[in-house]
C-alpha cells in the first residue's frame, strides 16, 4: 500500500523522490537518490537493499532501464517487487513482480516516473506524473510534494496512509532536503506544513557546510 514518484529538475540537475504508505517510517526503506548519478524506487514486499545496488549500478554508467533489469536479475524474490529508477539524463523505467498486489499503476513523464501498489485506482500514479509536470518552474521538492498530494486527491491507496518521505538531492553528498513524518494520521498534511517550515531555510544549511563563517547563524526556536 505505498505510492511514490522519482523526478529529475532538468534546470539544476537535482534529482528527488516522494514517497507515502500505510506503514511507519517509510523513509527508511524506499527512496533512494544521489547527486549526479539519479534514483531508485524499491517497495511491495520492500528490500531496500535494492535502493544502494541500484545507485550502484547507476554510478556505473547503467541507463534507468539497465539498471531496472539488473536489479530484477539480482534478486531470487523479484515477483514480490515494485521498482522504479532514474538515471542521470532524466530517462526512466520500472518493472511490477507478478505478485504485485493491485490495483497497482505506473506513469512515465519527461524527468519523471510514479508508481503505486494496493491503490484505491489505478489512476493515482498519472494524477502524481501530471501534477508534477504541471509545476515546472517551482522548486523540485514542492513539485514532488504536489504529486503526492494529487496522489492522495485522486484515491489514494487502499486503506489510510501513516508515514511520508521527501528527498532531494543536488549537488552535495548530503541531502539538500530530507524530510520525514514516520507516523501520523494525516501525514501528507503534516509533511506540507514541515515542508513550509524548512523550505525557507534549506540553503542555510547547505552553506553552514560549505562556507561557515559567512553562512546566516542559527537562530535558536
Amino acid at each position: 500500500m505505498t505510492y511514490s514518484l522519482l523526478a529529475r529538475c532538468a534546470e539544476t540537475g537535482a534529482f528527488g523522490a516522494a514517497v507515502t504508505t500505510s506503514g511507519i517510517a517509510v523513509g527508511a526503506r524506499v527512496a533512494f537518490c544521489a547527486a549526479g548519478v539519479g534514483g531508485v524506487l524499491t517497495q511491495h514486499r520492500t528490500d531496500p537493499r535494492l535502493g544502494p545496488r541500484g545507485l550502484d549500478l547507476l554510478r556505473s554508467g547503467c541507463t534507468a532501464e539497465e539498471t531496472i533489469a539488473g536489479l530484477v536479475g539480482s534478486t531470487p524474490h523479484h515477483r514480490y517487487r515494485q521498482l522504479a529508477a532514474i538515471d542521470v539524463t532524466g530517462a526512466t523505467a520500472h518493472f511490477d513482480g507478478a505478485l504485485v498486489k493491485p490495483e497497482r499503476g505506473v506513469a512515465h513523464g519527461l524527468d519523471v516516473v510514479a508508481i503505486g501498489n494496493i491503490l484505491a485506482s489505478s489512476a493515482v500514479p498519472q494524477a502524481m506524473a501530471e501534477a508534477f509536470l504541471a509545476s515546472a518552474g517551482e522548486l523540485l521538492a514542492e513539485r514532488l510534494l504536489r504529486a503526492l498530494e494529487a496522489g492522495e486527491a485522486a484515491g489514494g491507496e487502499h486503506g489510510a496512509v501513516r508515514s511520508a518521505h521527501l528527498l532531494v538531492v543536488e549537488r552535495e553528498s548530503f541531502a539538500l532536503v530530507d524530510l520525514r513524518i514516520d507516523w501520523a494520521e494525516a501525514p501528507l498534511p503534516a509533511m506540507r506544513a514541515l515542508w513550509e517550515e524548512y523550505r525557507p531555510e534549506l540553503r542555510d544549511y547547505v552553506m553552514r557546510a560549505l562556507d561557515p563563517e559567512n553562512c546566516v547563524p542559527q537562530v535558536p526556536r
